[in-house]
């Protein structure tokens, strides 16, 4: 080439859909309900940030084929909420030959940005955005809602877990894949038909396996007081020995990671490590940072002193 210019790729412009308006967990709604929202200054209940991911999958498959379901990882940094009706457009850059690392990034149509993101090919791939953001926490000063939180902390029992096409996920995720893929922004037969799938399998989307690695997470039993409000301000999912498949029983297994604070959230971080049923294969994992707002907690300013 005679230019050094770079160049990227982009998807259309999408409006995702919000499907957790009526999601409730501690025995409460959430700030994807809009008047929860509202209450705690949003403009409206946000739709979850992984459902962005769907976006990105056409322009990975591009770059890394098959593999890329495989042993691909994306690991993304949310920057501002997208409500229902906005519209929203990914971009991966395209890569030198043989690279297995790409910045990615989604913005509205505005320009407005969304996540900023890495997209890699198995541990070649090098560290991942959060490994470098994990790289920088200051440790917190002082938690309240996640005091009796530690890093190393993992989860009270091995969590089995499945998603069939028609199974409702619970509280935490009001719907089904049946009902997602109805909505889905980025639509493949491989969700749905094993007998398209490379693996003659039907496959978990990306954003779904979000849904998977939460479905069971209260079986953790992690000590976060309660009533607080908490949103994904950070998430990465990595395929191991992937793709995940539809109708499959899995094993998870949960460990606090890392625990920080900002000026209004203190958050916890967990990696999920999603096994085959009988626990000795590791197939994926999910880093995720759930970020809790103070003042979505009503005896914070009393218990922070």
């Amino acid at each position: 080439m005679s230019f050094d210019t770079p160049i990227h790729l982009c998807g259309p412009l999408r409006q995702p859909r919000q499907m957790l308006a009526d999601q409730e967990y501690s025995g409460h709604s959430s700030i994807h309900d809009d008047s929860m929202a509202e209450k705690l200054g949003f403009q409206a209940g946000p739709i979850e940030g992984p459902t962005h991911f769907s976006q990105f999958t056409p322009l990975l498959e591009a770059i890394w084929g098959k593999e890329w379901y495989e042993r691909g990882c994306f690991s993304a940094h949310f920057q501002n909420m997208v409500v229902e009706g906005e519209s929203v457009r990914a971009f991966v850059e395209q890569p030198a030959p043989g690279a297995k690392r790409v910045r990615a990034w989604a913005e509205k149509a505005d320009g407005t940005p969304v996540l900023e993101a890495s997209a890699s090919l198995g541990p070649e791939g090098g560290e991942t955005l959060l490994e470098q953001r994990m790289a920088r926490l200051r440790p917190p000063e002082k938690l309240v809602i996640l005091s009796d939180l530690q890093v190393g902390m993992t989860g009270a029992e091995d969590e089995p877990v499945r998603m069939d096409a028609d199974q409702h996920m619970g509280n935490l995720y009001p719907f089904s894949l049946n009902q997602k893929l109805e909505r889905i922004t980025e639509r493949s037969p491989w969700y749905s038909d094993g007998a398209d799938s490379p693996w003659g399998r039907a496959i978990i989307p990306l954003e779904m396996v979000s849904v998977l690695a939460e479905y069971t997470s209260k079986t953790a039993k992690f000590p976060v007081k309660q009533p607080a409000v908490g949103l994904f301000a950070d998430q990465e999912i990595r395929m191991i020995d992937g793709p995940l498949f539809v109708g499959e029983d899995y094993l998870i297994r949960r460990e606090i990671v890392a625990l920080s604070e900002s000026k209004r959230t203190e958050s916890y971080w967990v990696r999920s490590r999603i096994y085959d049923a009988t626990g000795e294969h590791l197939k994926a994992e999910m880093l995720l940072n759930h970020a809790t707002l103070k003042h979505s907690y009503p005896h914070y300013d009393e218990e922070a002193g």
